[in-house]
């Protein structure tokens, strides 16, 4: 085993700088293994909880936004549906259905720059509802926060804040021109501050290398977020990276396991893009470091059937 993975074992749970896992990638792939086994042994020594969340895209298309990736853009001809704010008991039902394949989380996800008042009242009214009949926790995606929404989030009964960066600052003016970096971030902080539990992370496969992933990894260890949802590009018709082409399985493995030697404390999620980017190497994701998947359906397009994201979370459960 090499010197740089025998230091990481002797130091097991300790997290990564971003200069230290620079020293890792010459090793990839001949220490490929040994190097998700620090990861899985990482997770294991900070007694990281095995999960699932799911979500539901509660409000669709007809954003102002140019982000490169995204189906929902008013900028991109994809021919995403586009619905207002669902109402109360849709987004009850969808509780209930994530409740009963076993999801701890559920987040309601809507698209937009921020909400409007009126859509802000009536999440927080839901959230008492569903709260009230459903013990899943829930986690509000709702974009840009204006100051205090964090706050009210936290009072009408929200567990946890949603918002990734989606890369690196330096690679971020390729993805998004329409708003800047920093109003990502402050609602980042903003969450932090009103005491959420913060979910926030990336999109893997934009166009970006190494040295962009580890920046927004750096990133995300200055902004102390509770948990890191990674997210592999599946490129969208009528997007601008419509014709990407998907990230090898074996390096979206070691994204996981960087992330997680880098975050050895927080919450690894493999979020969309799992089947199409790592097809048969699905079941290797818990043995590269994460601890949790999402589970069901996306914003835009459609995820495993139900009974096979059971199966495959009762064999990675076992990791």
């Amino acid at each position: 085993m090499h010197s740089s993975i025998v230091r990481i074992l002797e130091n097991m749970g300790k997290a990564l700088s971003r200069k230290q896992a620079e020293a890792l990638l010459p090793l990839l792939p001949a220490h490929r293994l040994d190097i998700f086994a620090a990861a899985r042994l990482a997770a294991s020594a900070n007694s990281k909880d095995i999960f699932s969340c799911g979500i539901i895209n509660a409000k669709s298309g007809r954003c102002v936004e140019d982000c490169s990736f995204c189906a929902q853009s008013a900028r991109h001809g994809t021919g995403t549906p586009v619905y207002g704010l669902l109402p109360t008991e849709k987004l009850l039902e969808r509780a209930r259905s994530l409740w009963e394949q076993g999801a701890g989380y559920m987040g309601i996800v809507i698209s937009g720059t921020s909400p409007t008042s009126r859509d802000f009242d009536r999440l927080c009214e839901a959230a008492a509802v569903i709260r009230e009949r459903v013990p899943i926790k829930l986690c509000a995606s709702l974009g840009i926060l204006a100051p205090g929404q964090a706050r009210q989030l936290k009072e009408a009964g929200y567990a946890s804040y949603h918002h990734n960066l989606e890369t690196a600052r330096s690679w971020y003016s390729r993805v998004c021109t329409t708003h800047a970096y920093e109003a990502r971030e402050q609602t980042v902080r903003s969450a932090l501050e009103a005491g959420l539990r913060v979910c926030c992370g990336g999109i893997f496969g934009l166009g970006e290398g190494w040295p962009e992933r580890l920046e927004l990894s750096e990133t995300l260890q200055t902004l102390g977020v509770h948990s890191i949802p990674v997210n592999f590009l599946m490129p969208v018709k009528g997007t601008p990276l419509e014709s990407r082409p998907l990230l090898p399985a074996s390096e979206a493995l070691d994204i996981v396991a960087l992330f997680r030697l880098m975050h050895p404390e927080k919450d690894i999620v493999i979020c969309g893009g799992r089947e199409s980017t790592l097809g048969n190497w699905e079941n290797a994701l818990f043995f590269s470091g994460a601890n949790a998947m999402m589970v069901g359906d996306y914003l835009t397009t459609k995820g495993s059937a139900a009974e096979r994201d059971r199966e495959i979370f009762a064999v990675l459960s076992k990791a």
